[in-house]
């Protein structure tokens, strides 16, 4: 497949493929309806020949060049896929456009620092499961691990300790290997059905680029559990933006995720 996908990548062998597809031709004939020469014609054909796609037959002292079907239908039927794929996740891609929107957004209005203290943001989610076993994805590092961050990024370290004064800790690094840093502390811990926390995250100098203050609470309903995640940012500097621009995507992100992995 690669090879026919190479070998259809230059534009005069696709015009040559588009001319033989038509009816059978000899040398001569493509060479005068691409304007090429014979030998550079040869030469491109001999490298369709080379990818299965054209068959030559010796007609006497004629040499005729027919285009063969099936791995033109291969290559479709993997084209096809391909655009079904691209069709069947076209959300991913209206993530990421979200996301870039957002950032233009609040680089604009990120103009100096303690610029976007005390902005709100709230979520919630019925989750097919107890308060206890919820509350065990959150305070559990092994179990916090698989959902506490967005599809693209890999945990390195992660800790909430569910008590009064408990750490909090969140490091991740994305695919180029850059490393992202959170910290904080429990403010309140009330199994299982209230946490609260504070979790700055820090820029590469170890300094807070902006801090958010968390309270999940966990509710008992007659289909499983209502989580609401609150979460009010202060500590806001003007590098966050790309940060805070993301909050909102990479929350339900992870929400999601924690929902697959307690309903799994």
């Amino acid at each position: 497949m690669n090879e026919i996908a190479a070998a259809l990548g230059d534009s005069t062998r696709w015009r040559l493929a588009e001319l033989l597809a038509e009816r059978p031709r000899s040398v001569g004939e493509l060479a005068e309806s691409t304007g090429l020469r014979q030998p550079q014609t040869t030469k491109h054909l001999q490298t369709l020949a080379r990818a299965g796609l054209v068959t030559v037959f010796p007609l006497g002292q004629r040499r005729v060049y027919a285009l063969e079907p099936a791995p033109l239908r291969s290559l479709g039927d993997r084209l096809r896929t391909l655009s079904e794929t691209i069709e069947a996740h076209q959300d991913e891609r209206g993530v990421i456009e979200r996301y870039l929107a957002a950032i233009e957004e609040e680089s604009v209005a990120a103009q100096q620092d303690r610029w976007a203290d005390g902005r709100g943001f709230a979520f919630e989610r019925i989750l097919t499961a107890t308060p206890a076993r919820i509350w065990q994805h959150w305070v559990d590092p092994d179990l916090l691990a698989p959902w506490w961050v967005p599809p693209s990024m890999a945990i390195t370290d992660c800790l909430i300790e569910a008590a009064p004064d408990g750490r909090v800790v969140l490091d991740y690094r994305d695919a180029e290997g850059r490393r992202y840093r959170s910290q904080g502390r429990v403010t309140e811990a009330d199994a299982p059905r209230r946490l609260t926390f504070d979790l700055s995250v820090l820029d590469a100098a170890g300094a807070v680029s902006f801090t958010g203050h968390y309270a999940l609470v966990l509710d008992a309903v007659p289909d499983g559990t209502r989580l609401r995640l609150d979460l009010i940012i202060t500590e806001t500097t003007v590098a966050a933006a790309p940060f805070i621009a993301g909050i909102e995507t990479g929350w339900n992100q992870v929400l999601d995720n924690l929902a697959r992995e307690v309903q799994s």
